[in-house]
C-alpha cells in the first residue's frame, strides 16, 4: 500500500512498484513505463504527497538512489553533489559536517534532495535557489540526461520548471542529483527570518555559527510538528498544506491592520501567512478533532495539528478522502472570511481539491 510509503500515510495500492537503486535503475523503469504506456508516480521521502485510496493505476518509481560527494572549487567554495534519493536533513548534517555553510535554515525538512529543486522548498528566510548550481536530470520527451542550470530552472516561490512541466505529479525532468555551491565557513548565512533571529538573540541579517542555526531551526520545526516523528501524530502530514498566498498589494487595503505580509520580488504584490488566514478564519489548531469544531468531516482521524495551523494531520486510520475534508472546509473558510483562495503546496494525485 503506498500509504506506507508517505508522510501522511494514505494511499492505496500501486499497480506496479519498482525500487530504484542507481540512476541506471531509474532509467530503465521510466523507460520501461515509456514503452507499456503506463502512467508513473514518483516516490522518494514522500512527504509532499497524497494519494487517492485506490491507489495509483500505474508504475510507482521508489528512489533510493544514495550518494554524497564534495569537491573543493577553490580556498572557499565546494560543490555538493547528492543523489536525489538522499535523505534531505542528512545532507544539510552531512554539509555542516563538512564545514560548508548556506544549507542550515533548511534544516529539518523532510523528503529527499531530489525533491527540494522541485518545489524549491524553503523555509526560515532561505531556500535552495539560493544555493542551487545545477541538477542533473532524464528528460523523459527526448529520452536523454541533461544538466539544468539555476537559471534554467527558473525557480519562483515554491515552483520551478520541473513542476511547471509535470503533470499529475508526473515530471518531463526526473532528477538524479543535484548539485550546491556552498562555502566552507563555520558561520551562517545572514539570518533573514525573524523568529529564527529573535530566538539565536541577533538582529536580522546578522551571522551566528551555523551549528546553532541548525539547532534552532530544528527545535522550532519541532515545536510545530514540522519534523517527521513516527510518535509524534501533529508529524503525520505533508508538512504546511498550504503556500502562502502570493496577492496584488491593493487586497491589503481588505485585511486587519495586524494582517502579516511580506514583500516579494514584484513590489505591486506582497505574500500573506496562510497560517494566519486560517486561524482568522476560524480554525484553530486540532480542527477536526474529537470536541473540537470539524469533528463530524472526518470523524477525528484527520484534523488540523495541534501546533500549527498550516499542516492536516492523520490522527490515525485517516483516508485520504478525510484528509481532503478538512483542507477543503478550511480553504472554504479563509475564501469566504477574506475572498482568497488557498493553493495547496503538496502533489495530489488522483484526488482534485475542487469538488
Amino acid at each position: 500500500m503506498l500509504k506506507n510509503l508517505t508522510t501522511t500515510a494514505v494511499g492505496g495500492p500501486a499497480q506496479h512498484l519498482v525500487d530504484a537503486r542507481t540512476d541506471q535503475q531509474l532509467i530503465s523503469a521510466l523507460v520501461s513505463a515509456a514503452a507499456e504506456q503506463s502512467p508513473v508516480l514518483l516516490i522518494a521521502g514522500g512527504s509532499n504527497l497524497i494519494i487517492s485510496d485506490e491507489g495509483f493505476p500505474g508504475t510507482v518509481i521508489r528512489i533510493a538512489t544514495k550518494g554524497i560527494n564534495i569537491e573543493e572549487v577553490n580556498d572557499s567554495q565546494a560543490r555538493l553533489q547528492v543523489a536525489a534519493g538522499e535523505n534531505w536533513d542528512a545532507v544539510v548534517a552531512h554539509s555542516l559536517h563538512a564545514g560548508l555553510s548556506g544549507l542550515e535554515a533548511l534544516s529539518g525538512i523532510p523528503g529527499s534532495a531530489g525533491a527540494t529543486p522541485v518545489q524549491n522548498v524553503g523555509a526560515y528566510g532561505a531556500d535552495v535557489s539560493q544555493y542551487l548550481e545545477s541538477v542533473l536530470v532524464y528528460d523523459r520527451h527526448r529520452g536523454e540526461q541533461l544538466t539544468l542550470s539555476n537559471a534554467d530552472l527558473s525557480f519562483a516561490y515554491r515552483d520551478s520548471l520541473i513542476k511547471r512541466t509535470s503533470v499529475a505529479g508526473s515530471p518531463r525532468y526526473v532528477v538524479l542529483k543535484v548539485s550546491f555551491l556552498l562555502t566552507y565557513d563555520q558561520l551562517s548565512a545572514p539570518v533573514r527570518y525573524a523568529e529564527l533571529a529573535r530566538r539565536l538573540g541577533v538582529q536580522v541579517g546578522e551571522r551566528v555559527a551555523a551549528s546553532a542555526v541548525r539547532a534552532m531551526v530544528l527545535e522550532l520545526r519541532r515545536g510545530k510538528g514540522m519534523v517527521y516523528d513516527a510518535a509524534d501524530l501533529d508529524s503525520h502530514s505533508t508538512g504546511s498544506f498550504f503556500t502562502n498566498p502570493i496577492v496584488e498589494r491593493q487586497v491589503l487595503e481588505t485585511l486587519p491592520e495586524n494582517a502579516p505580509n511580506y514583500p516579494v520580488d514584484d513590489p505591486q504584490k506582497v505574500k500573506l501567512s496562510a497560517a494566519w488566514l486560517i486561524d482568522q478564519a476560524g480554525f484553530a489548531k486540532g480542527y477536526g478533532l474529537a470536541r473540537t469544531n470539524g469533528h463530524l468531516l472526518a470523524g477525528g482521524r484527520a484534523a488540523l495539528s495541534t501546533k500549527h495551523t498550516l499542516a492536516i494531520t492523520n490522527r490515525g486510520g485517516a483516508s485520504a478522502a478525510d484528509i481532503l475534508k478538512i483542507a477543503r472546509a478550511v480553504r472554504a473558510g479563509v475564501h469566504e472570511k477574506f475572498g482568497i483562495t488557498l493553493v495547496n503546496e503538496p502533489l495530489l494525485i488522483g484526488l482534485q481539491l475542487d469538488q
